[in-house]
């Protein structure tokens, strides 16, 4: 009989380590995540941005390099450009051209690896309904785990973030940021095309002459 308990007792200590080890915390999963986008040389997909005010919508370009491009169709002809120096953010509607110097180490977007990286480290990442997948809404036929970001402290952007991505791909699907003022700004992403060969001349961004340029524009009062 004593053999018989202690068997029992392995077998259900065996049982417990494996199905331990299916276990990916919502960290791990999120960094496996990063990591995904950091192996990619680039990517394309479309963009809608929804906020209490408007609706946005476009497409965005990402090259490894440090070159990211958001070609606007509503508002038509909006554009905004990033060479790894210089932000820049086309307005059609007022011929406005905004710029903004970024200094080395702040050149972080969403949807890119380094962008990733640093929200895992200013924002507390957790699942919001366990780590199987779930659709993504109720009239989606995509599941998604769904991963709920708190910041860490008051100087982040957003005081939440929920993430919705494809377990298959890796591919983050939607992102909704949270205001510590309660408006929500939702990002979908979808259409993706990865490691398309987009050439480097895509990139390339010139502002018409026209434009009223406002230099430092984050900095201003």
């Amino acid at each position: 009989m004593k053999k018989f308990i202690f068997a029992c007792l392995i077998a259900i200590s065996t049982i417990s380590i494996c199905a331990a080890e299916e276990i990916m915390t919502a960290a791990a999963f999120f960094k496996s995540v990063s990591d995904y986008y950091s192996s990619l040389r680039d990517y394309r997909c479309h963009l809608d941005i929804k906020t209490e005010k408007q609706n946005m919508s476009g497409t965005v370009y990402y090259k490894n390099s440090g070159f990211l491009r958001v070609d606007f169709t509503t508002p038509w002809g909006q554009t905004i450009y990033y060479d790894g120096e210089t932000l820049t953010i086309y307005l059609p509607n007022s011929a406005a051209a905004l710029t903004q110097k970024v200094q080395q180490g702040d050149d972080a977007t969403l949807m890119t690896s380094k962008g990733l990286t640093l929200m895992s480290r200013y924002y507390t990442v957790a699942y919001e309904s366990g780590q199987d997948p779930v659709p993504m809404d109720e009239k989606s036929n995509e599941n998604v785990i769904k991963l709920v970001l708190s910041r860490k402290n008051n100087s982040e952007t957003f005081r939440y973030i929920k993430m919705s991505i494809n377990p298959n791909t890796k591919l983050i699907r939607r992102m909704e940021g949270i205001t510590p003022q309660g408006e929500t700004i939702v990002f979908n992403f979808s259409g993706y095309a990865v490691n398309a060969g987009i050439p480097k001349q895509k990139f390339f961004y010139e502002v018409p002459s026209y434009a009223n340029s406002y230099n430092d524009f984050l900095l201003g009062e």
